[in-house]
């Protein structure tokens, strides 16, 4: 089977990471499928924030749980976490930061990290102290959050698929 292929069926969502950094040359593999990830009219609205400071990392996640209502630790204890943002104006800014999410978490996969998709980022970053931390950042301009990839070593195993149903496809000829 294509080994592109064979990613996309086996990737599953990892929810408890070990603590240890992942690899700066993983890391950098990952964010280069990023950036070439399809975006409309080949404009490349998105920007990714990696963010391996664990005081940054803790702060976002609060603020993620707060929003979610819970207590427990959303990015699931990942070490690195890659903010995906995209370019409001853009008509396609949604669908361009969504592409971004399935490169990062599929050349994650490759590598044989753990990734998941951790969203909340549209609503920490539409409010003044999202928009401040970008400007920190100094992200200027109107930016969407689109999600949060958390990634890092799997601590067990992922799960297994769940089958698929009988009428995701309707084929008509």
């Amino acid at each position: 089977m294509n080994e592109i292929v064979k990613a996309m069926i086996e990737r599953r969502s990892c929810r408890k990471y070990k603590p240890e950094q992942i690899k700066d040359e993983d890391l950098q593999t990952i964010i280069e499928a990023g950036k070439y990830a399809a975006t409309g009219k080949g404009l490349q609205s998105p920007k990714m924030v990696v963010i391996q400071n664990p005081e940054v990392i803790a702060k976002l996640s609060k603020w993620n749980a707060d929003i979610m209502g819970v207590k427990s630790d959303p990015f699931y204890g990942a070490p690195t976490v890659i903010l995906v943002l995209a370019d409001a104006t853009r008509p396609t800014a949604v669908q361009d930061g969504s592409l971004v999410m399935g490169n990062l978490m599929l050349a994650a996969h490759s590598l044989g990290l753990g990734s998941c998709w951790i969203n909340r980022a549209k609503e920490e970053f539409e409010t003044a102290e999202g928009k401040e931390l970008l400007k920190q950042w100094g992200i200027e301009g109107d930016y969407i959050g689109v999600g949060h990839c958390v990634i890092g070593y799997p601590d067990g195993d992922l799960p297994k698929a769940a089958p698929r149903k009988d009428d995701y496809v309707i084929t008509i000829k």
